[in-house]
């Protein structure tokens, strides 16, 4: 049984999810993979392209497409899927389910792990296809893709495993009625709702889907892939390995689907409001995302993760440039286009405490530009932190944000990529607002945009923070001071809008980073999300307790 030969991994991240401490089952080091891995990975991922993807269990397929263009080198990657109706989709995964939901919780749970044992044997072909799908850097898309979503995943299971067994199986129940008692046998199952829909987006393919993949599978429910028509080879890969495990352990391999489409003729909404679909989680944009949310009036359980404003509050720093270096590098990395990524720089008009005096807020403002320029001008690093824009969309706002509102503060521009001579490339862009300028900063602003916004004081920047997060949502905030009572105050305020606070970053850390078994991505209690990874509740909602009574006589 595979429970057995993998309890102990099991088992630990269990006691991470409890601990919160630092703990990964799957190094982000490349080198923990071997010598031969990268380039058998780049092999692999080659292999793919310019061909239908060969690797799924799905044989009732009604056509193939592809429309997925590598942002590095504009180039499309020729790789078509499967395409199946809505209808078939829903009737394989319903009766596929069937039989996974009588497994028991620790043969689900060992299923599960095993297959997420063989994904890291793809990491480095995940790792391609990600940075050739959604402009990340080689680096990134190898750790996030990779590594990270693989500890989200096992993070999901281990807290299906420990939930679906918070109460016993079976119990003997005897009430006492003075000479006599009453005797009941009783059971408790827990029961899943059904069948599954997890909707990808167009950045994190992996990183965003496997949580609630696995959140399903450990539950007992069967689930639907549908992946952003742009972004769907890594998650491919990943869904064609879990069938594989599937199949080798007398399982359904319809359990676990991919439902590829098209943005011309899309089939999301067709799967949402299809009466069989009970589970949904999404990421993407708040507009399709409030859809999916209001599908909870027809019964739907949904989970999202949607758009926020997230905010950086700059009160008083001990070491200037080193503050400056590392928001320098958040805004950097991966061109802005991170769910988690820092947009409004709230900035006392008075200026910034230092050790060595206040720097006002025009020397703050070229610090950071100035850092941005160091980072992005560096060879070693600007282009490798930058990555490429994912779509033309994104690049068109940054390219047009002088025409917010505001002063340009620095200029974006094309970076060189050594290696990619015609990547989509922007760097961060700089405007400068006052705190009266809300119709500016009251957005989203995906990708390298960045708002530098003059406020009356700290209280003030607090105010407007807290505001964005209320009324926009937040993911993260990222706040700047020395002193116990100011940083209590920045902490009250934003937790009291269900935003955590990253406080005084530098170095090799920064707001941007969730590590799974410790931080809880998105809170699920603003505007930006309804859902965390991973609370009990990510687990709990995806099915229900039922207990049967038997009288004994």
């Amino acid at each position: 049984m595979l429970i057995a030969k993998h309890q102990n991994i099991i088992d630990n991240a269990v006691k991470a999810n409890h601990e919160r401490t630092f703990y990964s089952q799957y190094p982000e080091h490349p080198k923990a993979y071997g010598e031969a891995a990268p380039a058998q990975g780049e092999v692999a991922y080659k292999s793919l392209l310019n061909q239908p993807f060969p690797r799924l269990k799905q044989k009732v397929v009604e056509n193939w497409y592809g429309e997925e263009v590598s942002p590095y080198t504009l180039e499309p990657l020729g790789i078509s899927y499967p395409v199946i109706s809505t209808e078939e989709l829903v009737k394989a995964g319903k009766r596929a389910g069937q039989r996974w939901a009588q497994l028991s919780v620790a043969d689900r749970a060992g299923i599960l792990t095993e297959t997420l044992e063989k994904i890291q044997h793809h990491f480095f072909e995940i790792a391609h296809a990600t940075m050739h799908t959604t402009g990340q850097s080689f680096m990134m898309s190898f750790q996030a893709s990779g590594p990270h979503a693989n500890d989200r995943a096992l993070e999901a299971i281990a807290m299906g495993y420990q939930q679906l067994q918070h109460f016993p199986g079976a119990q003997t129940w005897e009430k006492p009625m003075g000479k006599i008692s009453v005797k009941l046998q009783k059971s408790f199952r827990p029961v899943p709702k059904g069948l599954g829909l997890v909707i990808g987006c167009s950045t994190f393919p992996v990183w965003n889907s496997l949580p609630g993949i696995y959140a399903d599978l450990i539950t007992g429910n069967p689930v639907i892939v549908k992946p952003h028509a742009k972004a769907v080879l890594p998650i491919a890969i990943v869904v064609a390995v879990i069938q594989q495990v599937l199949e080798e352990n007398g399982q359904d391999p319809y359990t676990c689907q991919l439902a590829a489409d098209s943005t011309r003729q899309p089939i999301t909404k067709a799967l949402c409001e299809h009466p069989d679909v009970h589970l949904i989680d999404y990421t993407g944009g708040s507009a399709f995302g409030n859809y999916v949310e209001s599908l909870a009036s027809q019964g739907k359980t949904v989970f999202t993760e949607k758009s926020g404003v997230n905010s950086v509050i700059i009160d008083s720093v001990q070491d200037i440039d080193a503050v400056m270096q590392n928001l320098a590098f958040s805004v950097s990395l991966y061109s802005g286009q991170m769910c988690t990524a820092p947009q409004n720089f709230f900035i006392p008009e008075t200026g910034v405490k230092t050790p060595g005096g206040m720097l006002s807020f025009d020397e703050v403002a070229q610090k950071f530009t100035d850092a941005i320029t160091a980072l992005v001008n560096n060879p070693k690093m600007g282009a490798g932190t930058l990555g490429a824009v994912q779509n033309e969309t994104t690049l068109q706002r940054a390219r047009e944000a002088k025409q917010l509102g505001g002063k340009i503060l620095l200029e974006g521009a094309p970076v060189t990529s050594e290696e990619f001579a015609g990547a989509r490339t922007w760097s961060p862009v700089v405007v400068v607002v006052s705190a009266e300028d809300s119709h500016i900063f009251q957005q989203e602003l995906f990708g390298p945009v960045v708002l530098l916004v003059k406020t009356k004081n700290t209280d003030d920047s607090i105010r407007l923070a807290r505001q964005m997060a209320s009324s926009h949502g937040a993911i993260t905030c990222g706040a700047y001071a020395t002193d116990e009572s100011v940083m209590d105050k920045i902490a009250d305020a934003m937790n009291s809008v269900f935003t955590p606070v990253s406080f005084n970053f530098t170095g090799f850390i920064w707001v941007n980073q969730h590590a799974a078994f410790s931080d809880f991505h998105v809170t699920g209690g603003n505007p930006a999300g309804n859902a965390s990874f991973t609370t009990p509740e990510f687990v709990d909602k995806r099915f229900v307790w039922v207990g049967n009574r038997t009288y004994v006589s």
